[in-house]
């Protein structure tokens, strides 16, 4: 191999990439926290049949973008390719049921073998948040909430468009699905390829196709609204209820859709024409039936996941660390002083430039591009006098501080 390079559809990330995508962590993590969620890791790889029963064998996760692999035991396991499915494995494991509503959050890498592209991946990261345990619309207005203060926090809010739908109850799905198959069928020499193999699997997935021809047949197609029983009307005007309440707008769109089974009611998107073809910077919706799909008990759910490195790209600015204080000494006993109060320095929550090298006048022009908010000069006078050369690199002052005062000093011009 003549170059070393990341494998196609993955990247390294460093520097400002690196810093937006974990300032969109930090936003989602204090807001999560605010909602009183708690953390929770999963494994990043599970038993590939977590992810056939919660994904379909016929979905094209499973059929063509799973990165499923045997281990040395014999195991058939599966690089995570979304989050939810191994939360609810854990709900089920871990014996969750008995802490009542479970409210999680998470972050991580996730695997899809599928065509790289702007802001999509082979190895990329989603934010995620879960409700367990709570049937009422109120959990689905708190967990939208959640992800329009997370989009708020990192002041992108303004950049997107709340997409919201009702996939109803089974009742309403199931007579919602007759009708659609109806539909479809005579039409069904005008449906892309896609689409009439979706016709005889997944007829909802139709419509959200792409294709042109799709989508003008699509907007004739039956609306699920019209398939609503009551008690499925009265959930969705609740939730539409509590997010007019909240003072979120959204736009009501039927062919917001969900394919498989155990979805249900909610579905919703937060979308932007920021970014391109890749509109969609979180999605989530109502899937009452996952649990028990993966062998525990009945238990209602919610929730949601966002693309980090989309919300990182639509942040307006990288984010700036603290500018740091820069020590500079001159001199062999400086530079052992300055390590030393480096450590100090920074365990009192300073963050810290020192370097490891290089004359004054190199090592103050370091600070600068670091922009360094003062320079702590040490040579042999300031050593003996137990002393710095605290000097403002914004005004250009420099001062004599005792070593015994520095942190006052510090305080006073910070």
């Amino acid at each position: 191999m003549s170059k070393l390079l990341p494998v196609r559809g993955t990247r390294d990330i460093w520097g400002d990439d690196a810093r937006r995508q974990a300032h969109v962590v930090s936003e989602f993590q204090a807001v999560a926290e605010r909602f009183g969620f708690d953390p929770i890791a999963t494994p990043v790889f599970e038993f590939t049949e977590v992810f056939k029963r919660t994904l379909g064998d016929t979905s094209d996760v499973v059929a063509k973008e799973m990165y499923t692999f045997e281990d040395r035991g014999g195991e058939q396991l599966t690089l995570r390719p979304e989050y939810t499915a191994g939360i609810a494995r854990a709900f089920i494991s871990e014996g969750l049921r008995q802490f009542g509503t479970c409210k999680f959050y998470a972050h991580g890498p996730m695997f899809r073998y599928e065509r790289p592209q702007k802001g999509r991946f082979r190895q990329f990261h989603q934010l995620d948040a879960e409700i367990i345990g709570e049937a009422g619309p109120a959990a689905d207005v708190d967990i939208i909430a959640l992800g329009y203060q997370t989009l708020q926090a990192l002041g992108v809010a303004d950049k997107t468009l709340l997409n919201l739908n009702s996939l109803g109850d089974a009742e309403s799905r199931r007579a919602f699905r007759a009708a659609l198959v109806d539909y479809f069928q005579g039409h069904r020499s005008k449906l892309s390829e896609d689409s009439r193999s979706r016709l005889e699997r997944n007829p909802l997935r139709i419509l959200d196709s792409k294709d042109e021809g799709d989508r003008a047949l699509v907007e004739s197609a039956p609306k699920i609204g019209d398939y609503f029983t009551a008690e499925a009307a009265d959930f969705f005007a609740a939730v539409k209820s509590g997010l007019d309440e909240l003072g979120l707008g959204y736009l009501e769109n039927p062919a917001l859709v969900r394919g498989l089974d155990y979805y249900c009611h909610t579905a919703f998107e937060f979308v932007t024409d920021a970014l391109g073809a890749q509109g969609t910077v979180i999605g989530g919706g109502r899937y009452d039936g996952l649990i028990e799909q993966l062998g525990g008990p009945p238990t209602p759910g919610v929730g949601w996941a966002g693309g980090i490195e989309r919300l990182a790209m639509l942040l307006e600015h990288t984010p700036e660390s603290p500018r740091p204080i820069a020590i500079i000494p001159i001199g062999e006993d400086a530079a052992t002083a300055a390590r030393k109060l480096a450590f100090d320095l920074r365990g009192k929550g300073h963050s810290v430039e020192l370097s490891y090298s290089g004359n004054v006048k190199k090592r103050l022009s370091r600070a600068n591009k670091q922009k360094a908010v003062f320079a702590l000069i040490m040579g042999e006078e300031e050593l003996a006098g137990r002393s710095v050369m605290l000097r403002d690199l914004d005004g250009g002052e420099q001062t004599l501080v005792l070593l015994s005062d520095l942190d006052h000093a510090l305080e006073q011009k910070a």
